[in-house]
C-alpha cells in the first residue's frame, strides 16, 4: 500500500467518523450541542483536507484548511456571542451602564 492511498484512506475515515456525528449534533439538541457539532464538523473538515493534500503531494492545498481553521475559530466566537442572553429590561445595570438611570 502506498503512502498516497494511506492518506486517502485516513481522509475518508475522518470524513465518515467526524462528519456523521457532527451533522447529527448540528441538527438536533440544544444550542450548546449544536455548537459542539459545528466545532466537530470544522475540525474534521480541516483534518480531512490536510490528509487529502498529503495524499496528492500538493503542499499548496494547505492554504484552504489554514484559512478554514481561522474562520472556524472566529465563527465559534460569533456563535457563542449570539448564545449569551442579554437583558432587555431598562433598569438592569450591566457592564458599561452601571449607574445609568439612577437619580442623585
Amino acid at each position: 500500500m502506498t503512502s498516497e492511498s494511506l492518506w486517502a484512506a485516513a481522509a475518508l475515515a475522518l470524513l465518515l467518523v467526524g462528519v456523521a456525528p457532527g451533522l447529527l449534533l448540528c441538527a438536533r439538541g440544544t444550542a450548546v450541542s449544536r455548537l459542539i457539532g459545528l466545532e466537530l464538523l470544522g475540525a474534521s473538515a480541516i483534518m480531512a483536507m490536510v490528509a487529502l493534500s498529503a495524499a496528492v503531494n500538493q503542499s499548496s492545498y494547505l492554504i484552504v484548511p489554514l484559512v478554514l481553521a481561522v474562520l472556524t475559530a472566529t465563527g465559534t466566537l460569533v456563535y457563542t456571542r449570539l448564545l449569551t442572553p442579554e437583558s432587555t429590561a431598562a433598569g438592569d445595570a450591566g457592564p458599561g451602564n452601571a449607574g445609568a438611570g439612577e437619580g442623585p
